[in-house]
């Protein structure tokens, strides 16, 4: 079997698709929104202030910066984020989580964590799943130094 052959890449795009589609259709069952929200939410959640400028939500994120605004624009009209613009600072402005986003937040993960479980977790040991973590983090470490 030649190195083609061999390669983990298929294999983990397929999985990844798969297993994103599916969670995608649990929380639209759910009445949720898509798992792009949870994931601004969620980053938003965790910085020490509970906002972040685009670009560092760009980075925090797999959301693309030219994406990134257009769906801050979405969070902002559901009432899940604001903007907040300081007067010493021109650089932009900064999304802000608001009391119904980390509700909203909350609500996805009963759907989202209950489904990595399910279609994920579940199929691993804890030590294919360490493992599989630190070969993951090597190859995001390759990626973010080759950019």
């Amino acid at each position: 079997m030649g190195k083609a052959e061999a390669s983990a890449w298929p294999a983990f795009l397929t999985a990844h698709t798969l297993v994103v589609e599916a969670i995608e259709a649990r929380l639209a069952e759910a009445g949720l929104p898509e798992l792009a929200w949870y994931d601004v939410l969620w980053a938003l959640e965790r910085a020490p202030s509970g906002r972040l400028r685009m670009h560092e939500l760009a980075a925090a994120t797999v959301i693309s910066r030219s994406n990134m605004t257009r769906l801050i624009d979405r969070l902002e009209a559901a009432g899940l984020v604001t903007r907040v613009r300081e007067c010493d600072d021109r650089r932009g402005a900064y999304a802000a989580l608001t009391p119904a986003g980390r509700v909203m937040r909350r609500k996805m993960w009963q759907v989202y964590g209950r489904a990595i479980e399910e279609m994920f977790d579940r199929h691993l040991t804890r030590e294919e799943s360490t493992a599989m973590r630190a070969m993951l983090l090597r190859i995001v470490d390759g990626a973010r130094a080759s950019n």
